[in-house]
């Protein structure tokens, strides 16, 4: 005997992790947007007439969050124009797979696309920097590059927001990293649906309170082609022990809402970097520390302490032209030249809140 969905009384396929309900295909859709639509509305993520980038990289939280900001978009008529943007880290045999599931995502959304390589932006690959750093550090210069090429990106198509596929197992996660290292400026960063509101740029997290089990029934049920879910997907979950994970997620998420910081403790200021521009809470940014030693042939001068960073730097920026000491990063090898290539380009540009043309990016 078949069991009935618990809305529309049709054949139930799946059992819903969040509430542990029987539903169908199309009641699940539809719960599923509802509670994304309501988390969207409740927050005020978006004004009507906003160019919004959907950072697409592939996978299954970024594909679903494309398709769920297009129907949303549609249904309710936000007034959104929104934009595919993915970051080519040049990793042969990974990113290519993925970049091939986004253009096909394009395809179906109608959506527009804009890739960025960290070749474009940095003259490196990872390809290249994994020849330089080995396979122990790696993640660190990608991880730094991807952050600032998405901004960087979202700057080339004058758009008002960045959103992401972080869903509540990341805050989750972020949030008790964070309390365990004893990082409090990222505290509350952890757990915001938007970071990044006073500055030009901020990004937006819609998943917030979406849990990565239903994103994976969701691409499985869509049956969205990506690369990430080439083997089946086991639909019905042991509901009862995914209560019990529910109900720690809740918890968790809700007490980083809910942590104060006292005004004496002192917080980290967030400034601009004094080569790239981009936003950093020291001189120079973590991205351009990276770039300084890959370009002097030095990969682990940025592995470590901050303040060890800025005394290698310096160190080096005396030794190369001792008659100015007082300017870091002013060196007359060609390395300090490679440096600022990419990141000239990017100087002239600033935030336009008028709606991109669209038909003249390389799509």
């Amino acid at each position: 005997m078949s069991v009935k969905c618990a809305i529309c009384d049709g054949s139930a396929i799946l059992k819903r992790p969040k509430t542990g309900d029987a539903l169908c295909k199309e009641c699940f859709y539809y719960a599923f947007e509802e509670e994304v639509h309501k988390t969207i509305i409740d927050a005020g993520l978006f004004t009507r007439g906003e160019t919004v980038a959907i950072g697409a990289s592939g996978g299954k939280d970024s594909t679903v969050l494309a398709y769920v900001m297009k129907v949303l978009n549609d249904r309710y008529d936000y007034g959104l124009d929104l934009v595919l943007l993915s970051v080519d880290e040049g990793i042969t045999g990974y990113r290519d797979d993925s970049l091939e599931t986004v253009k096909r995502n394009q395809m179906q959304y109608d959506l527009p696309l804009k890739i960025v390589s960290y070749e474009e932006l940095y003259g490196w690959t990872m390809d290249a920097i994994v020849q330089q750093i080995g396979l122990k550090n790696n993640c660190t210069f990608c991880g730094v590059f991807r952050r600032q090429a998405l901004d960087r990106g979202a700057i080339m198509l004058k758009v008002n927001k960045i959103v992401t596929g972080h869903e509540s197992d990341y805050c989750m996660s972020a949030l008790s990293v964070s309390v365990l290292r004893g990082d409090i400026g990222r505290l509350r960063r952890c757990t915001a649906i938007t970071t990044g509101a006073e500055g030009s740029l901020p990004r937006c997290k819609p998943f917030k309170y979406t849990y990565e089990k239903e994103i994976v029934i969701d691409t499985a049920v869509i049956k969205v082609a990506i690369s990430v879910l080439k083997d089946n997907v086991k639909i019905l979950f042991p509901v009862k022990l995914f209560l019990v994970v529910i109900i720690t997620h809740y918890y968790i998420i809700h007490s980083g809402e809910s942590l104060s910081v006292k005004t004496s403790v002192k917080m980290p200021v967030q400034g601009n970097c004094e080569r790239c521009g981009y936003i950093s809470s020291n001189p120079i940014c973590k991205a351009c520390v990276l770039l300084e030693g890959l370009n002097r042939g030095l990969p682990r001068l940025g592995i470590g302490k901050t303040h060890k960073e800025r005394r290698k730097i310096e160190e080096l920026n005396k030794d190369e032209n001792p008659t100015r000491p007082d300017q870091t990063g002013a060196s007359n090898g060609s390395a300090a030249t490679s440096i600022q290539a990419p990141i000239k380009a990017f100087e002239s540009l600033s935030l336009d809140r008028r709606k991109p043309d669209v038909s003249k990016l390389d799509f």
